[in-house]
């Protein structure tokens, strides 16, 4: 197994942070067909481009044997004091995937032990990411690197 390097992507890894954000995205089309849309349009090929150039975001890359295995893109969230909430500051995961051919070789743990640093450095408190429950996989591993549920969606399907 080769050394995982977790660091902000460089704008030439975008390309290639796409190709794994339209596996993520093929999944979620799958997992829920009436929600997501089929393929992986031209929008949601620029949305990284824009997380990258976003003050308030980055687009963070694995790389394993050099090549970009996985990924995330954060958000720096500043939310307001609200009605019914306290101002409220916290690194959300907006994004996260890695490489069907990368997976259990420690490529997301170490995006998210990366991360947990990068958060405490820049003064958060907290960590957050939501997923989709048909995802049985992803929450096993959210879990096993110590996620832990707090709130839930839920539904009737009419």
């Amino acid at each position: 197994m080769s050394e995982i390097i977790v660091r902000p992507a460089k704008r030439e890894e975008l390309a290639r942070v796409n190709e794994l954000r339209r596996q993520v995205n093929d999944l979620h089309v799958a997992g829920r067909p009436a929600h997501f849309r089929p393929g992986f349009n031209e929008e949601l090929q620029r949305h990284v481009y824009e997380q990258f150039e976003s003050e308030g975001s980055d687009v963070l890359v694995a790389l394993e044997g050099g090549e970009v295995a996985g990924f995330a893109t954060v958000q720096y969230v500043h939310r307001p004091e609200g009605p019914y909430t306290l101002p409220l500051d916290y690194y959300h995961v907006e994004e996260f995937g890695v490489d069907a051919a990368h997976r259990r070789r420690g490529v997301a743990t170490a995006l998210v032990d990366y991360m947990k640093k990068d958060a405490r450095e820049r003064g958060f408190r907290r960590i957050d990411l939501d997923m989709w429950t048909f995802n049985e996989g992803a929450l096993a591993f959210y879990e096993a690197v110590g996620f832990t549920t707090y709130r839930r969606y839920m539904e009737i399907a009419l």
